[in-house]
């Protein structure tokens, strides 16, 4: 091994505040499990064997008897005091038969991963594990976050160059808090800071704070799709299928989900950790909620056009509710209290500063009218649809002014042409009239049936000239 490094104490935990902290939850100690390609730890007929070619650090609690010890090649084993490794005895029966164990590849945990992150309003709810849901691209450090690495433990993480625009406000490693640039970066080529940050790239370090009191946009837009790459490497790209039928997309989250989105208009006296106390304290206490995840944070509305989404300069806050049930129930009890949530707004949300809410809703039963954008093929098809329509209508109406275009046998046009018919033969007819015989039966019935021959075949110079059958009628 080229480089071995001992440390043998540790400084103490930093306590931060003010600020939104996310831990890195990965690590590579030596008594971590799933470190180890048999999923569990080395005993002492085991063979301890660490890839010759890749760098790592490792964090040792306690000591370990092995039989053999293969190290990198470029590696530092931290060993508190009271750790290290011993010589195995060869009769050891809690160990069985040994065998050759393998430590994993450091190198697959990406920082733009947002499953390897917990996030918590203070050091102490990460101790405790009162952990805060976020929607994926807020689950990565925030342009505003306070980001710590565990100390008593090592890690490895892969910064893609993609992550240099990332901006923290400050970063934790082993107990040591870094505010600026400067210090960060020549920590970055000390010997532990190559093995702990694999890469080229650096986040930022700006130790500035959210001075908005209705919220600030995490900033990590621009790298949502390498941020969904990395949450989907191992199942190649493809979400977990949702359980109900028209799942809702929330912005900044990779997958669909089974649940409900609040959409909350404000003004200049919200404040998003008020209003996210309430919510919590409120609602999220009671036993039939505690299950619900929730997400509460500012981020740009979204409209699509042609099916293409894109941000838009609207700022809103979105709440997102997930409760985890599947089949029929799923994102059940995340709309009732989506429903709460609403009724509440409704008589207290001026109070909060909340100018309009709305809901969207997707569970195993119910599904909200218009939960998302409508496809490409659906818009083009509507916007073509109606331009031919009308294009159409046009073309019809100039072809009849100019013409060319004129039904002969079209009713509407026959009406008013025959009326004027009617009164021209009007003009020409004897001032008698028109004598309607079914209609003057003082005469018709005096004078019989030659009186109705005479009718039909007047022998007068009267004529009633029918223009429906008017061989002569044109329009």
């Amino acid at each position: 091994m080229n480089t071995a490094h001992i440390l043998l104490s540790l400084l103490p935990v930093i306590v931060i505040t003010e600020a939104t902290y996310k831990l890195w939850i990965p690590n590579t100690n030596f008594e971590n499990a799933s470190n180890w390609n048999e999923q569990r730890v080395p005993c002492s007929g085991d063979t301890a064997m660490f890839l010759r070619d890749k760098g790592v650090s490792v964090y040792v609690k306690s000591t370990h008897a092995l039989t053999n010890l293969y190290l990198p090649l470029d590696g530092e084993f931290i060993l508190p005091h009271g750790s290290g490794f011993l010589a195995a005895s060869r009769d050891d029966p809690e160990c069985n038969q040994g065998t050759s164990v393998n430590f994993n590849d450091a190198d697959r945990h990406q920082w733009l991963d947002p499953t390897l992150w917990s996030s918590a309003l203070s050091p102490e709810d990460l101790e405790i594990g009162r952990f805060l849901f976020s929607v994926d691209v807020e689950n990565i450090p925030c342009h505003n976050d306070d980001v710590i690495f565990s100390p008593e433990t090592s890690f490895r993480v892969q910064l893609k160059e993609t992550e240099s625009a990332n901006q923290l406000r400050s970063i934790s490693v082993l107990g040591k808090k870094f505010t600026n640039n400067e210090d960060f970066s020549q920590y970055l080529k000390s010997p532990s800071g190559k093995l702990q940050f694999s890469g080229l790239a650096q986040p930022q370090i700006t130790n500035s704070r959210c001075q908005d009191s209705t919220g600030c946009l995490c900033g990590n837009d621009g790298m949502f799709r390498d941020i969904c790459s990395a949450r989907l490497q191992y199942t190649r790209n493809k979400c977990p299928e949702a359980t109900c039928a028209n799942p809702l997309q929330p912005i900044g989250h990779c997958c669909a989900i089974c649940g409900v989105i609040i959409s909350l208009e404000y003004s200049s006296t919200f404040n998003l950790e008020t209003y996210r106390s309430r919510l919590l304290h409120a609602f999220l206490s009671l036993m039939k909620y505690s299950s619900i995840k929730l997400a509460i944070s500012k981020v740009r509305s979204s409209s699509s056009i042609f099916s293409a989404v894109r941000l838009s300069e609207e700022l809103i806050i979105q709440i997102v509710l997930i409760d985890g049930k599947e089949g029929s129930l799923a994102g059940s009890d995340a709309l009732q209290l989506g429903k709460d949530i609403l009724a509440d707004i409704e008589t207290h949300g001026e109070t909060f500063g909340i100018t309009k809410a709305e809901m969207q809703f997707a569970t195993g039963g119910v599904t909200s009218p218009h939960q998302k954008p409508m496809s490409a093929g659906a818009i083009s098809g509507i916007v073509i649809g109606t331009i031919l329509g009308l294009s159409l209508i046009g073309v019809s109406y100039f072809l009849y002014r100019m013409d060319f275009c004129r039904l002969q046998d079209f009713q509407f046009f026959h009406y008013w042409r025959n009326g004027s018919r009617m009164r021209d033969t009007a003009s020409t007819m004897d001032h008698r009239g028109f004598e309607n015989p079914i209609f003057e039966p003082s005469e018709a019935a005096d004078s019989g049936e030659s009186d109705w021959k005479q009718i039909t075949q007047p022998e007068s110079g009267f004529q009633l000239s029918n223009p429906v059958f008017d061989s002569n009628f044109d329009v």
